[in-house]
């Protein structure tokens, strides 16, 4: 086993210029991640200079056996934490043969919306709360609870310290430093309400960039999940009963409603957001409302809520943004397994484009 790990931590810059790119997409279910690796002549920062590959899409649920082909287009470049070296993770999309944007290819989509002159001009920012539940693999019951039954009520667990209280640490502290080595603006960690269950942050981000940056930092998780032998969820009620759902709040902010007046601004948006208040909660990921019960931290999902420092609201206000009359607001209605292209996107569509 020495051998083989030794194999596995081989160091190439010694031997060879040529790199491992990992070229990672998105698969059919819209959670799913999928990757393969190519063997390049060197390191490259710029991905639309790296070259574009293709893959079985009737192996994904993205095409048919008698046309299978889907092309992947490298948009996103980061260091590879597992080869580590100058070997790489790229973020891909994927397409048709022919150039088009193939159905669960949301990021092309959301591209065109931030790449808008209004929407490139107001910088929109979006620091992203990625909630996700460690099950253990052979019982499929949440790391730390007893098989078959379940562990002491909920409160000693957010950001708790201990043995009986954080299940997984050594999980959530290698994906944190896998992604700040990988270059993915990740801005911390907790644990969370219900035991097993942890939160990461990912964000100040701009644009598009969002996006790529969760999807990395979801897909690292994966890999590290698979090397300790558990099984990641982003199931946004992952247990029934009274225990918490876990949700992807979605801090959001322009250029207008950080400069001084912006309150005017995020009063504006939200109001925006209100009256399109369903299209978004059919965006915002599937079995939503297992989750948006009015209980456990959360508004109704047939109500639209605002407040300041309300966690049971749709959005909320900080008190610090009240205090300075400028700064951001949180979404706190997308789940845990929503598309953050599809999120972010939506977001800057209905509050910078959008005319009521």
């Amino acid at each position: 086993m020495s051998l083989l790990n030794d194999l596995v931590n081989l160091n190439l810059c010694d031997v060879t210029e040529k790199v491992i790119a990992e070229y990672i997409w998105i698969g059919g279910s819209g959670m799913d991640m999928r990757s393969k690796a190519r063997t390049l002549p060197g390191p490259e920062s710029d991905p639309s200079k790296l070259p574009k590959w293709n893959y079985d899409g009737s192996s994904t649920e993205q095409a048919t056996g008698d046309n299978s082909e889907v092309i992947i287009y490298p948009q996103a470049i980061f260091r590879d934490p597992f080869r580590r070296g100058r070997n790489m993770l790229v973020m891909c999309d994927a397409y048709t043969p022919t150039g088009d944007p193939i159905p669960t290819n949301k990021r092309f989509i959301a591209d065109k919306i931030f790449s808008h002159p209004d929407v490139v001009a107001e910088e929109p920012w979006y620091g992203i709360e990625q909630e996700y539940t460690l099950f253990q693999k052979d019982t499929k019951w949440p790391l730390g609870w007893p098989v078959g039954g379940f562990p002491a009520p909920q409160g000693p667990y957010y950001c708790g310290v201990g043995s009986d209280k954080a299940f997984g640490r050594d999980i959530v502290d290698a994906h944190y430093k896998a992604c700040l080595f990988a270059g993915i603006n990740i801005s911390g960690i907790n644990g969370e309400v219900m035991p097993g269950q942890w939160e990461f942050q990912v964000g100040p981000v701009t644009g598009i960039s969002s996006g790529d940056q969760v999807w990395m930092a979801r897909y690292i998780l994966e890999r590290i999940t698979e090397i300790a032998g558990a099984v990641l969820s982003f199931d946004p009620k992952p247990v029934l009963g009274d225990w918490n759902g876990a949700g992807a709040h979605t801090n959001y902010s322009t250029k207008s409603m950080r400069n001084d007046g912006g309150i005017e601004v995020i009063n504006e948006a939200i109001e925006k957001l209100s009256k399109r208040h369903k299209e978004h909660i059919a965006a915002y990921g599937k079995g939503n409302e297992r989750r948006l019960t009015g209980l456990h931290e959360t508004a109704d999902i047939n109500t639209f809520s605002w407040g300041v420092a309300n966690r049971g609201a749709s959005v909320r206000v900080g008190r610090d943004t009240e205090k300075e009359g400028k700064g951001y607001f949180e979404d706190r209605r997308p789940s845990s397994n929503m598309d953050p292209y599809v999120v972010t996107s939506m977001i800057a569509e209905t509050t910078i484009l959008w005319k009521p």
